[in-house]
């Protein structure tokens, strides 16, 4: 388990660290009629990476091609409060997520959990307790920890002020039918890197790519500002991660 929470941590922070990366960089202003008129690319980016930070809530969904082949998706809403709702996936396995009142609620299928604890001592023996039930952890498990954490999430937006020039502003285009301008950058790589800022409302971030190389990535954010109210699952369909992993009785 504790493998698989740092690989989504991992998604949702390469995700938002390219939406930085591509975004806060220099670039011309435009013409009066055209979005973000006067603004260069790189004010636009900081424009939306605080609105990004400032927004009650938001919902992510992202995938990241990873050095080994693999890819890691991540389905999630989350809000201010720590409040998530969505799901998980990595190399055929899939996990549902929740977290609410300071637990978080964790499904797993049998792959999910058996990749999650592979060599682990009493790994084996330990899945068939776990797969398709609501995991219970506590929110401060250093095993899930940062997995609903949206200012965490977006903080890393603002880790890497080394890639923050060479931005150029593109034409107007949309991003799930909502109006967006796209900024791109080519990394030393050959790479290039994009990110969408929304032209109507606030200046949210809509969403970042990288294409071209062999790690594509790409990560849309919507749903800015609406409620995450997930449920706590029902007694009957939850077990408790602790008392499993200790032995305890009764939590089959």
């Amino acid at each position: 388990m504790q493998r698989s929470s740092r690989t989504v941590t991992a998604l949702v922070g390469v995700s938002a660290a390219l939406a930085l990366g591509a975004g806060c960089a220099g670039g011309g202003s435009g013409g009066s009629d055209e979005p973000f008129a006067g603004k260069s690319a790189d004010r636009i980016a900081a424009d939306a990476v605080k609105a990004t930070k400032e927004a009650d809530s938001m919902h992510m969904k992202g995938t990241v091609q990873q050095q080994s082949g693999s890819s890691v998706t991540v389905d999630l809403s989350v809000d201010q409060s720590k409040n998530c709702d969505g799901s998980i996936g990595s190399e055929g396995s899939r996990a549902d997520i929740r977290h609410t009142d300071g637990t978080l609620y964790l499904r797993g299928d049998e792959q999910y959990w058996r990749t999650a604890l592979k060599g682990q001592p009493g790994g084996d023996k330990v899945v068939p307790k776990l797969k398709d039930k609501w995991v219970k952890a506590p929110a401060d498990d250093s095993m899930t920890q940062g997995l609903c954490d949206k200012q965490g999430l977006v903080a890393s937006m603002d880790e890497n002020k080394s890639e923050r020039t060479g931005m150029k502003k593109g034409s107007t285009t949309t991003v799930d039918g909502a109006k967006a301008v796209r900024l791109t950058r080519k990394t030393s790589d050959g790479r290039t890197l994009a990110l969408y800022v929304a032209t109507e409302g606030k200046p949210y971030i809509l969403r970042t790519t990288a294409t071209g190389g062999k790690e594509p990535n790409t990560a849309t954010l919507s749903d800015y500002g609406k409620a995450v109210r997930p449920q706590a699952p029902p007694a009957g369909e939850t077990v408790d991660l602790e008392k499993i992993a200790a032995g305890g009785a009764g939590q089959a």
